[in-house]
């Protein structure tokens, strides 16, 4: 028996009707593999929520048989993206997979497809805010060594290929640009470690100014229970009159006063010394990059060149990693950063060559 088209009295659907649903069908069939996978190197809450995700698939999927009917023919592969996808589920299971997840669902073309359901539409939209909720989570673990580390590594790329094109454009020797990248390196690695550990290390200091002192525990079972000075402590850091009285009380009950908020804001801060190693590496891993065609007796325009291609691609490769953890587009973050590098660079290669009378 032939299916055919919902509503309508078609004999049969076209052959690229045909075509289309069984994509949908195996596109559906890999986007719940994926979720399976995820879901399998999870726990607890989020765990329950990728098997939910996994299951709505399911019933897209069942859609899409029961609509071809015995005309389902040979599954076919999910899409490219939907295949990539899955192999990163399997080996990697991190946020980068649930980022590219959420914008597969995001770009769902049943909205506009009368051969799918509203139901069915409505849930690609929900999936994609789920999927978004769950990817927040992954981001707001690593945001702070993620920033460093983009950050870090771009401003070691464009400060370091903006000085050595400069140079190098002023047509002064091979060795001494070298020279020149590697001071640069080492001056900007070492600028960004001593900065990264005073702001961190400032910011522990102001935490450890504004945190309760544990020794005040001593002196709650001595305070007046009528008079409840202790109210006014927790009406200093913002609560209102009634919430600090029956909070003091509580505390009063067990004579303790909370600390934890202040240990957890440490933590997460990290020490000074760890930010100060991270943000040196991360900033001549990206320094270096300039001058690896110098380190191979490259000189002249041919080492500018290659500078700025090898630059770029790695200029590339940060801004499409920045689009996929954001949920935007990885081709227009890429290219945003390839044009603020290489407009940095263009700069100071003009003026290398209005201070240098030519290029080298």
């Amino acid at each position: 028996m032939n299916a055919s088209r919902p509503g309508t009295l078609s004999a049969g659907p076209t052959p690229a009707e045909l075509r289309r649903w069984r994509q949908y069908l195996a596109d559906e069939k890999a986007e719940g593999a994926v979720y399976r996978d995820l879901a399998g190197r999870r726990t607890g809450e989020e765990r329950e929520i990728l098997l939910a995700l996994a299951e709505a698939e399911g019933r897209h999927e069942q859609h899409w048989f029961d609509l071809l009917g015995d005309q389902v023919g040979k599954l076919r592969k999910g899409d490219v993206r939907t295949r990539l996808l899955g192999f990163l589920a399997r080996r990697f299971g991190s946020v980068f997979v649930l980022a590219l997840a959420q914008q597969a669902e995001v770009r769902s073309p049943y909205q506009s497809d009368s051969d799918a359901t509203a139901a069915m539409a409505a849930d690609e939209r929900i999936h994609a805010e789920v999927v978004r909720g769950l990817a927040a989570r992954g981001r707001n673990r690593l945001s702070g060594t993620f920033r460093a580390a983009v950050f870090g590594a771009n401003d070691g790329l464009v400060s370091n290929l903006a000085l050595v094109i400069g140079v190098s454009a002023s047509g002064v020797a091979q060795h001494i640009v070298l020279l020149t990248g590697i001071a640069g390196l080492l001056a900007g690695a070492l600028s960004m470690g001593a900065g990264e550990y005073v702001s961190v290390r400032s910011q522990r200091e102001l935490l450890e100014a504004s945190a309760p002192d544990p020794g005040s525990n001593s002196a709650l079972p001595d305070l007046d229970v009528d008079a409840n000075e202790l109210a006014l402590v927790y009406r200093a850091r913002g609560m209102t009159e009634a919430q600090a009285d029956a909070h003091a009380v509580e505390v009063l009950r067990d004579h303790s006063l909370a600390t934890t908020e202040a240990t957890d804001e440490h933590e997460a801060i990290g020490t000074g010394f760890g930010a100060a190693i991270s943000s040196f590496c991360f900033f001549a891993s990206g320094a270096v990059v300039p001058i690896v065609p110098y380190l191979f007796g490259l000189s002249g325009i041919v080492a500018i060149v290659v500078a700025a291609v090898l630059v770029g691609l790695a200029l590339l490769g940060t801004g499409a990693i920045v689009g996929v953890l954001s949920g935007g587009s990885p081709l227009r973050r890429a290219l945003r950063q390839l044009g603020i590098g290489y407009g940095a660079a263009i700069v100071t290669y003009l003026l290398g060559l209005l201070f240098g009378g030519g290029a080298a």
